[in-house]
């Protein structure tokens, strides 16, 4: 996680609306948490009185993300951590647990570096990052080609406009949440 840099502030509304100041957009949760899995630093905040939400919405994404099926936490562990609120260890608990989690993507980082060096190209994690550069190139090129059968799919084929109505739309999704 890059913890030095400036967090993205979003706002979240009564209506549980997320909004992301950075780029002025409204952004779903998520939205948010690829926002945080890319490394970004957020701080979520109440729209109107600017109160902290942020340990509120990432318990919500944890708890969507557990309900999908992607079970990560342990019920065990859900019950001892339940154990400790209410408990002399309760304000030592975060810390131990952040530490934890440091020393865990450290070592996580250590293995995919040393399993690179180890195989050169062949590496899996190499190979990923390759894979996904030729699917975005043939969604591309598919985009391309379903734009001559289909004018409503065509793009301007001028990135500049296209930034510009991107931008256009952006605006006007803000001035509406005004």
């Amino acid at each position: 996680m890059a913890t030095g840099t400036e967090p993205v502030i979003i706002k979240k509304y009564a209506n549980r609306r997320l909004y992301n100041t950075e780029t002025s957009t409204y952004i779903t949760q998520s939205d948010l948490a690829g926002i945080i899995r890319g490394g970004q630093n957020v701080e979520v905040v109440d729209a109107k009185t600017g109160e902290d939400l942020t340990r509120q919405t990432l318990a919500q994404i944890i708890l969507e993300e557990e309900s999908k099926g992607a079970a990560m936490l342990p019920v065990n562990f859900l019950k001892h951590v339940i154990g400790f609120y209410d408990n002399s260890m309760q304000s030592i608990l975060p810390h131990y647990l952040e530490m934890v989690m440091d020393v865990f993507q450290q070592n996580q980082n250590r293995i995919r570096d040393e399993t690179n060096k180890a195989l050169g190209g062949f590496s899996p994690f190499a190979q990923f990052a390759a894979m996904q550069q030729i699917q975005r190139k043939q969604i591309e090129q598919m985009q391309q080609v379903m734009g001559l059968f289909n004018p409503f799919l065509r793009g301007t084929g001028d990135t500049e406009k296209d930034a510009r109505i991107r931008e256009l739309q952006q605006e006007i999704e803000r001035l509406k949440a005004k």
